[in-house]
């Protein structure tokens, strides 16, 4: 019974909007929070992208409120949101000026993934624009086994500015751009075309495409002026920017990103953070761009270098070609190695056969005791 008590007061400070975010001084009152009611009370004018949100339509001024309601009623979200905005938002506000779309569209990512470079959907979409991978291939990133360029803050943000161009010299509205960027575009050209319009707030189009525009406008009225919906958050509780530089890395061969991280005078996370469009433990042979911590790259190549002969000379590198009746755990039990290393050091799944000839790469310092009494 306690249990439930709880669980109901600390319900009811959600509800109400009680409770801050941020360091209060001491002695200092904490500010009054507004109400939800008092959170939905929106007045014109409204627009997005510059272009008006009919507030008098009693039907828009409906779905708005569900949305705020939603979004305010899931505070840690909305916190999460505010916090990462001084680290991702920056960069997009820098690009969307660049390329003169509007700075709304930076909405967007928040509603599509909070910011979140590995955000990912049942349908398949992914990164911080959740581009599905056809889009994001069309306007030129790269998706494979070892990256994933829609995880990159950079180059997934120039094909969103690519393709809301393309979006908005096709349909003429950034709102009706918006709608295209979530449905897709030649489905909305159907419906506009069937219902002989193409003003969004009037088309009937899929219940979440519907819900979209609105999800977007909720997230610029919040991270616009949080402390009027009770997020009072100071400078130093947001999410430091993104500090790196950098660097050309020429990789010979397909290259463990622990050299590269040694190199840098880091660790593997660290790299793995700064650049999450690099799937798995290795580099692909070729020339890349990578993300180093801020004061690293003086001296980094000399440094990447040195790493990689000393790795080529010691690593043990073997290849090993796929006997009959071969299989991963068999291999992985012969050289002595977990079989999860050596399902990372190839790309591999579990669930993957392999086959007679197949070659696969072990790393291993030794060769296996019983070879080597053999010798």
């Amino acid at each position: 019974m306690r249990n439930c008590i709880a669980l109901f007061a600390i319900g009811l400070v959600f509800m109400t909007g009680v409770g801050t975010v941020g360091n209060i001084p001491e002695g200092t009152a904490a500010p009054r929070q507004p109400s939800l009611i008092e959170g939905i009370r929106i007045h014109p004018p409204l627009e997005f992208c510059g272009e008006a949100v009919p507030l008098d339509n009693q039907e828009v001024r409906e779905r708005l409120e569900k949305e705020m309601l939603i979004t305010l009623g899931d505070r840690p979200q909305a916190i999460l949101w505010l916090k990462r905005s001084k680290r991702y938002l920056p960069i997009i506000e820098k690009m969307l000026a660049k390329h003169g779309i509007p700075e709304d569209i930076k909405y967007v990512a928040i509603a599509e993934s909070a910011l979140r470079p590995h955000a990912g959907s049942p349908a398949g979409a992914i990164g911080f624009w959740q581009f599905m991978r056809s889009t994001a291939q069309r306007y030129g990133l790269e998706i494979n086994s070892e990256l994933d360029e829609r995880r990159n803050i950079f180059k997934s943000t120039q094909a969103a500015v690519d393709y809301f161009t393309d979006l908005y010299a096709d349909l003429g509205s950034w709102t009706l751009a918006a709608a295209a960027f979530n449905m897709g575009e030649e489905g909305l050209k159907s419906e506009i075309l069937l219902q002989k319009n193409r003003n969004f707030y009037q088309l009937y189009l899929p219940l979440e495409t519907q819900r979209y525009i609105f999800r977007i406008i909720a997230a610029k009225l919040i991270i616009s002026d949080p402390a009027k919906y009770g997020f009072h958050l100071t400078a130093g509780d947001l999410y430091p920017p993104l500090e790196f530089e950098r660097v050309e890395v020429v990789c010979p061969q397909r290259t463990p990103i622990t050299i590269v991280a040694k190199a840098a005078g880091t660790y593997f996370k660290k790299i793995k953070d700064l650049n999450p469009d690099i799937r798995g433990y290795f580099l692909p042979e070729g020339i890349h761009i990578v993300l180093v911590p801020e004061g690293s790259a003086e001296g980094f190549h000399a440094r990447f270098e040195k790493e990689l002969e000393t790795w080529e000379n010691e690593s043990g590198r073997l290849v090993h070609v796929v006997q009959p009746g071969d299989n991963l755990s068999t291999i992985a039990d012969f050289y002595r190695i977990p079989l999860p290393a050596l399902l990372k050091w190839n790309g591999l799944n579990p669930h993957k056969h392999i086959h007679p000839g197949d070659e696969l790469i072990i790393y291993a310092p030794t060769l296996p005791a019983d070879d080597q009494e053999g010798e």
